[in-house]
């Protein structure tokens, strides 16, 4: 599925330049608060979904190869996470909605966790 929209139908707010269409696809999502679990099983090319705004998220999701992350619950990184992000060629996004709420929304889309 498309980043850009993804973004749209969820109603995301873009903390980063809007994605370019050269982007890859979403292949799956994530969700984690903790970062020790991001490294060990988010997929490759996937989505974060987090609570967590500091610049280690922006470190293991560019370890990990993610595409982007989506901030929970209103919560919005510092410009300086945002900066770096933009980086390392990762979108982040922000919503007003938990974290429980938009996974049951991503997995409405047809997007999957991976296999742990």
């Amino acid at each position: 599925m498309k980043l850009n929209e993804i973004a749209e139908r969820l109603n995301l707010d873009s903390l980063t330049p809007p994605a370019s269409p050269s982007w890859p696809d979403v292949t799956q999502g994530f969700a984690s608060d903790l970062l020790s679990d991001v490294l060990a099983y988010a997929p490759s090319g996937g989505l974060l979904v987090t609570v967590q705004t500091h610049l280690n998220v922006v470190a293991v999701a560019s370890h990990t190869q993610l595409v982007a992350i989506v901030f929970a619950g209103g919560r919005r990184p510092e410009l300086k996470v945002c900066r770096k992000a933009q980086e390392e060629g990762i979108a982040l996004f922000s919503s007003l909605e938990t974290a429980f709420d938009l996974v049951g929304k991503l997995y409405a889309l047809g997007l999957r966790g991976p296999s742990v």
